[in-house]
């Protein structure tokens, strides 16, 4: 039987705030000595109160803005009650029925709520028949995102949390690193005959990589599908994911709102968002910036290819780049040029940040890569060239047209200085000359690679093409 896949998301997100929740802490949940950013109130001693993080607030709200969610007049924090060993207090502060935001979009899914807790402390079970517990990560603040279950195939769910932690980061709310948890997804996945009912949902817990994400939907509807089509009875439970063998496995039976015994928390005062003037509509505003969609809709009217765009919006560094030398472009009116300068980043730049030779894209300004590329733009150095010339541009601080000319990349385009080249070529390739005369106008390409290998990359191909056609055709 064909069955209809209804999949929600629930991301938790850790937030880069200065300190914790709530708490005066430093917020370095991946400092390597355990248990040195603690206190009283994230160790839960008696009698200690939480103080909401501000920064947090407003970093969620920003948030909110960004996807058109709707912002909370009236909110408060509550306690979400269960033991843990990570848990100190045996309960969460959370949010339940007064989130701070609801509704809005991203890449097309809508989402059901987005509300602000705490994070746990980290268990590690690795010291032989013990098990120890680090409270650096205790009380950082964590936003959690629900989506609409709208979603009905693995791909689209790996594709929404790609395009989530792209925001997180654009917002620079999150560094949303999946490898370290600052980004954790959780799957509710359930199948039914028809689209007009869902069937029992499973929830498949802590999934780290937009990799494992896809695999144990996709796992979960096959599943599903199987223990259905063989008359078998599917339990609603939370299931974890084996990444080594591909698998879910049962962890336990599925929580409810009602297991939890929700009750607001009596420490932590009301918030009118309304009332507080660094949360008003225009304070938000100011600090976000250019989005990612707004950057696809300018970026592809310079006829940028989406996946170089892709390339360049995912990686902060070439994102950074990228702007400062658009904007230098511009305000130049060569904006011809920005084409030029977006395949040098997305593939030579990319590639030099990306290998071991210790480049860092802070130590390559925007006006020495402008220079460059406007350099090939009108054929005083070629793409060899320009590939010789990148490297040695990382914390450089002179002319880049100096440089071409001490490295000997600029072309030449004087014809007297080609002729000479011209005639060796045309002596050396009969064969392919002929060809050029009896109509098979591409093997001129050839014979000009060949021009550009005899002067060892200097000559301008553009002049020593219509040379070699001339002197053929003559």
């Amino acid at each position: 039987m064909n069955y209809f896949p209804t999949i929600g998301l629930e991301v938790h997100a850790e937030l880069k705030t200065r300190t914790k929740m709530f708490c005066g802490c430093t917020n370095a949940p991946h400092e390597s000595l355990p248990n040195t950013h603690t206190c009283p109130v994230c160790l839960a001693h008696p009698g200690t109160l939480p103080v909401p993080n501000g920064e947090a607030i407003k970093m969620v709200l920003q948030f909110g803005q960004a996807i058109g969610a709707t912002k909370a007049d009236f909110s408060e924090f509550d306690r979400k009650n269960y033991f843990y060993p990570d848990i100190p207090k045996a309960y969460q502060i959370s949010q339940y029925a007064f989130p701070f935001l609801t509704g809005g979009s991203l890449q097309g899914i809508e989402l059901t709520r987005v509300h602000l807790e705490e994070d746990t402390a980290r268990s590690s079970h690795d010291q032989g028949d013990d098990s120890l517990v680090d409270f650096n990560r205790a009380g950082v603040p964590l936003m959690e995102l629900v989506t609409e279950p709208v979603i009905h195939d693995a791909e689209t769910a790996g594709n929404f949390a790609r395009e989530l932690q792209l925001l997180l980061r654009t917002l620079n709310i999150s560094e949303a690193n999946m490898e370290k948890g600052e980004m954790r997804v959780e799957a509710n996945i359930s199948i039914s005959p028809t689209q007009s009912e869902l069937g029992t949902k499973v929830e498949v817990k802590n999934l780290n990589s937009f990799k494992s994400v896809e695999a144990a939907i996709a796992f979960e509807i096959k599943r599903h599908t199987k223990l259905l089509d063989d008359n078998q009875t599917l339990k609603q439970e939370t299931r974890g994911w084996d990444e080594n063998k591909g698998i879910t496995f049962s962890q336990r039976s599925k929580e409810t709102a009602k297991d939890y015994r929700y009750f607001p928390d009596p420490d932590i005062p009301k918030l009118k968002t309304s009332e507080i003037t660094e949360f008003s509509e225009v304070n938000l505003a100011e600090n976000i910036p250019k989005l990612p969609n707004q950057k696809r809709e300018l970026y592809r009217s310079f006829k940028i290819s989406d996946q170089i765009i892709e390339t360049i919006i995912s990686d902060q560094q070439l994102d950074t780049l990228f702007a400062d030398s658009v904007a230098l472009l511009v305000a130049d009116n060569k904006e011809a040029a920005i084409s030029l300068v977006a395949n040098y980043l997305s593939v030579d730049v990319a590639a030099l940040l990306g290998s071991d030779a210790g480049k860092v894209a802070s130590d390559l300004q925007s006006e020495h890569l402008v220079e460059l590329v406007l350099l090939v733009h009108v054929n005083t150095i070629g793409s060899r060239g320009a590939k010789d010339i990148l490297p040695q541009l990382f914390g450089y601080s002179g002319s880049v047209a100096e440089l071409a000319e001490r490295l000997g990349v600029v072309q030449t385009s004087d014809p007297a200085a080609l002729q000479a080249i011209v005639s060796d070529v045309v002596a050396a390739n009969p064969q392919q000359v002929e060809e050029f005369k009896s109509g098979k106008e591409t093997v001129l390409k050839y014979l000009v690679g060949q021009g550009m290998k005899l002067s060892k990359g200097s000559a301008n191909p553009s002049v020593l093409e219509q040379m070699l056609q001339d002197e053929i055709t003559k």
